[in-house]
């Protein structure tokens, strides 16, 4: 047990206090708060109500919700996300990407029962927080990087796709399908004609105020203005006599705070998207939060943005909402209106529950067409066509891993899409790690050091002598290859060589399989009348090879033989020009 330096006396465990400050960064903030911050964060907490707004309503649609689930999920998450981030600027929200996948994935799993959807969606958030609440347990950062940048761009560009079939009858007033994207957009052209005018005019305003808000107003809330001329121009016109569809009710004030009504058996079917939706969340959340660390400096804990992600996902579950993460243009839009610290994010909360208590019920005659085109001009971002392009020039793999995952989710759906997309991230990432690189080493001329003779071929090879470095750790599954790539080169080598060096500098460790592997390498080598040793192994890697009992196989190891010593002293090694010695500039 540890001491104190003073007294001797152990150290007493951290009481429970210590560990809610250490989990609560917000208490540390809120110790130092300077008075002069409350101003950019009382700013910054307007701006991103006025922001969350449409985005909870219109992406509730996109869940197949009611509007009044998106501003719960909203205004619960954001009463908790700031008391656990990391990050000062990150926002809490619902996104289109997991509203997206909750509405194409939950209907199927409802089996049609709408009064069961909305306890469905809130045990997805329920879940979601249980499982990023294990990973803060399990200290699971790096999760995040499982699903690579390459499945995301295809992902995104897909669901912005997605997006767009289902967005664009709303906004022609046209009847639309329920499907995937292959269906939508065929539903969507065949009922075209039957295209509302007073609805493509009214969605087709909101959309060119919106874009030009979007690169001349750039953070400012812009949406916000949109929903109320929306909201007053259907008063004023008579929108709903004209056919155009409206919002509807929702309900003024809070929900009954609690778990949902769903079983276990519930919960069983409901994991893979809650695991889906966990991902999704993690990944969007933790680069935000390295963006903004990268641009105001310090470092982001992705660990305890999980727990911040499980604390919000909790308050929406309870709340009647549904799964939340960080959002990128909210979060960009409380950086751009001044906030200093998260309490932003609360003061944003609270400006929602004022509308949710008092204001609610004047949301009911806002367009669909409105809410369409806030929609679709929100995720315009998704599409990256100029990100596709550069991996096509750049990296065929990545590139193809990217469209795979684009047609997954235009053809199998959101859920399924994903899943295609991170299952061809990790098989590609097992083929790069059985296959590392085996280079063929020259020496450097002039000097005593070697280098990769097929990225420089004016090194010098050494006659007799063959010089091989795995770049990788050998490991059960890469073995084989490392094997067969040095057997290969070996024997295309005419005359044959006598002495095969094999370089472990750069294998950070080698396991038990692959350690006799190099002695069933040198055996091999010996059979044929050449000689084989190992030099430059790291520590760990000749305590695992001498345990083995395979360190005399392989010629004897220690921490002091180089390539160029073990030329010095094997008779191999003598037949080319003399290393040249001391240092080499």
């Amino acid at each position: 047990m540890n001491a104190t330096p003073a007294t001797g006396r152990p150290k007493s465990e951290p009481g429970f206090l210590d560990r809610v400050r250490s989990a609560m960064p917000a208490i540390r903030w809120l110790r130092t708060y300077d008075k002069s911050w409350l101003r950019g964060d009382l700013v910054a907490g307007v701006t991103l109500a006025a922001y969350l707004l449409p985005a909870g309503l219109g992406d509730a649609s996109l869940a197949n919700l009611p509007p009044e689930a998106g501003l719960y999920a909203c205004l619960f998450s954001g009463l908790v996300f700031w008391l656990f981030c990391s990050s000062r600027h990150t926002a809490i929200t619902v996104t289109s990407a997991i509203s997206l996948l909750v509405g194409a994935s939950l209907g199927e799993i409802s089996r049609g029962d709408t009064t069961r959807y909305g306890a469905l969606a809130a045990g997805i958030a329920l879940l979601v927080s249980g499982i990023a609440f294990i990973a803060w347990l399990a200290k699971a950062g790096s999760i995040v990087n499982f699903i690579s940048e390459s499945v995301m761009v295809g992902f995104k560009c897909g669901v912005a796709l997605f997006l767009a079939s289902t967005q664009l009858p709303k906004l022609f007033g046209v009847h639309g399908a329920h499907g995937n994207f292959w269906e939508n957009a065929a539903a969507f052209l065949k009922n075209l004609h039957e295209t509302n005018l007073t609805s493509l005019s009214l969605g087709m305003v909101a959309l060119v105020v919106l874009v030009c808000g979007k690169f001349l107003l750039k953070n400012k809330p812009v949406a916000l203005f949109v929903v109320i001329g929306g909201i007053a121009a259907s008063s004023v016109l008579g929108l709903e006599a004209r056919g155009v569809k409206l919002l509807g009710d929702v309900p003024q004030g809070l929900p009954n705070v609690g778990l949902p009504a769903i079983g276990w058996t519930d919960l069983n079917e409901l994991l893979p998207l809650a695991l889906a939706c966990f991902m999704l969340g993690a990944v969007e959340t933790a680069a935000i939060g390295r963006t903004f660390a990268a641009k105001h400096g310090g470092r982001l804990d992705a660990n305890q943005e999980f727990l911040a992600l499980a604390a919000a996902n909790l308050a929406a579950g309870l709340g009647r909402g549904f799964p939340v993460s960080g959002g990128m243009s909210q979060s960009l839009v409380n950086e751009g209106g001044g906030a200093r610290t998260p309490l932003s994010g609360a003061l944003a909360s609270g400006f929602i529950l004022i509308v949710v208590l008092f204001f609610s019920h004047l949301l009911r005659t806002l367009p669909q067409p409105v809410l369409a085109a806030i929609v679709l001009v929100a995720v315009t971002g998704l599409f990256k066509v100029s990100t596709l392009q550069h991996l096509r020039r750049t990296n065929r793999t990545e590139y193809i891993v990217a469209v795979a995952a684009l047609i997954g989710v235009l053809s199998s759906g959101l859920l399924r899409g994903v899943l295609i997309g991170a299952i061809i991230s990790l098989v590609l990432l097992i083929r790069r790690a059985s296959r590392p690189n085996v280079a063929m080493l020259g020496r450097i001329p002039g000097s005593r050091r070697f280098s990769d003779f097929d990225r420089h071929p004016d090194n010098e090879l050494i006659p007799g002598v063959s010089i091989f470095r795995p770049e990788a750790s050998l490991i059960y599954f890469n073995m084989d290859h490392v094997h067969d790539s040095i057997m290969e080169r070996v024997r295309a080598q005419s005359p044959a060589p006598k002495l095969v060096v094999l370089d472990l500098s750069a294998a950070a460790y080698v396991d038990m399989h692959s350690a006799h592997m190099l002695a069933g390498l040198a055996e091999e080598l010996k059979s044929t009348g050449i000689r084989f040793r190992v030099v430059e192994a790291r520590s760990a890697v000749r305590d695992r090879l001498r345990g083995e009992g395979v360190d005399e196989k392989i010629g004897g190891i220690n921490r002091f033989t180089s390539v160029a010593d073990a030329l010095e002293t094997s008779p191999e090694g003598t037949t080319s020009e003399p290393l040249p010695t001391g240092p080499q500039h």
